[in-house]
């Protein structure tokens, strides 16, 4: 009598998956264990609060609360560590950044919100202009005029480094429609745009959103042309001395903002090694500051232009170019992170503008940000 040689036992399929399913359960307790281990010794141990301070029904019921606790969950240690091992994770094996930066042709890094289309873009920039043109009227009424500087969006000037990343065509005539509202409402408007397209590919970083020192130069340059065409007498004089510094590697602020700059600098996204300037600020002789006895106060010491704006204003050294171009000071007020109104707001209640208002402000602003819904910040008004 033969017998068979045993068979090896054959898992169910239907057992595969409850094993499967157990051993992610477990994994599952395991996570949310620790995670709430974790937060509660974050809460615990430190000067923190899960709760918000307004628990009000009303809060409750519009979901206030119930975001202010998952942005304050965000913040703890286990939730911010699992985020930041998930992006690096995501860079090394599949090459994502995130849905804020977007990859485009090899070494070029773009801002997601440049390819963001809004809905009633239209509307919110017809705003906008509102704003704006209600601002130059309110200041004109003070003798004060007021210049309007558009940065185009880096995915615009640098659209041949687009490659797959797609820009709505809708875009396209987007800054000059801008542009022609605002002159057509009595508003004096710069657009950048040409002053960038001719520099080529050295007018944006490659991994971050802002211009190059020649990007800021050009741009500053063209700012001051138009400065110099309004005929309003600017002082103090001021000059420079730049100076150069050794090529050092630049960080990007996509690489930040893609969360993956805490990777060894050979596993980032490529960086670029740059020559950066430094502008000193050099005291003019006295007669040309105008220090002279009529002068009682001082007030021949104080800039009569100021710049408003976003980082664009204080990256790659633009405001130091700004004043060498017209040889006067530049009270630089931009903010970053400012947006549309961000920096405006913040001055027109600051002391700066109160105790001595300038001759003329320059408002930088980006094409970005001309579609997106309005916030509280963005109703700039004194």
């Amino acid at each position: 009598m033969t017998t068979r040689p045993e068979q090896p036992p054959t898992l169910n399929p239907n057992m595969l998956n409850r094993r499967t399913a157990r051993l992610a359960g477990v994994v599952l307790v395991a996570f949310m264990a620790a995670g709430a281990a974790s937060n509660a010794w974050w809460t615990w141990t430190g000067d923190h609060s899960f709760l918000p301070d307004d628990i009000s029904t009303h809060r409750i019921l519009d979901g206030g609360v119930t975001h202010d606790m998952s942005t304050r969950l965000a913040d703890m240690d286990f939730s911010s560590e699992a985020a930041r091992l998930q992006r690096g994770l995501g860079w090394l094996t599949i090459g994502d950044l995130g849905d804020r930066v977007r990859r485009g042709c090899p070494g070029w890094l773009f801002l997601g919100d440049e390819l963001q289309v809004h809905a009633n873009g239209q509307a919110h920039e017809q705003a906008r202009a509102d704003i704006v043109a209600q601002l130059q009227q309110s200041l004109a009424k003070r003798g004060i005029k007021l210049l309007v500087a558009v940065v185009p969006d880096k995915s615009r000037i640098e659209a041949q480094r687009l490659c797959d990343l797609h820009r709505s065509p809708a875009f396209q005539d987007r800054l000059s429609h801008w542009v022609q509202t605002l002159q057509g409402r009595g508003v004096q408007t710069v657009d950048l745009s040409a002053a960038l397209t001719g520099l080529g590919q050295d007018a944006y970083y490659r991994t971050d959103t802002h211009w190059t020192e020649a990007g800021a130069g050009a741009a500053a340059r063209a700012v001051a042309e138009r400065i110099k065409g309004t005929g309003v007498p600017l002082q103090p004089p001021t000059g420079y001395r730049v100076t150069a510094s050794a090529p050092a590697l630049r960080p990007g602020d996509l690489v930040r903002l893609a969360g993956v700059d805490w990777l060894p600098v050979g596993l980032q996204p490529p960086g670029e090694v740059i020559e950066q300037h430094t502008w000193t600020t050099q005291a003019p002789p006295a007669s040309a500051a105008g220090n002279s006895a009529d002068d009682l106060f001082g007030d021949s010491g104080l800039p009569t232009l100021a710049l408003i704006g976003t980082s664009y204003s204080r990256t790659s050294s633009f405001a130091p170019q700004l004043s060498q171009a017209l040889g006067v000071s530049v009270g630089n007020f931009a903010r970053d992170g400012g947006k549309f109104g961000g920096a405006a707001q913040t001055y027109f209640k600051s002391a700066a503008w109160k105790q001595t208002p300038p001759r003329l402000i320059v408002w930088e602003m980006n094409e970005r940000d001309l579609q997106t819904p309005l916030a509280a910040e963005d109703q700039v008004r004194f």
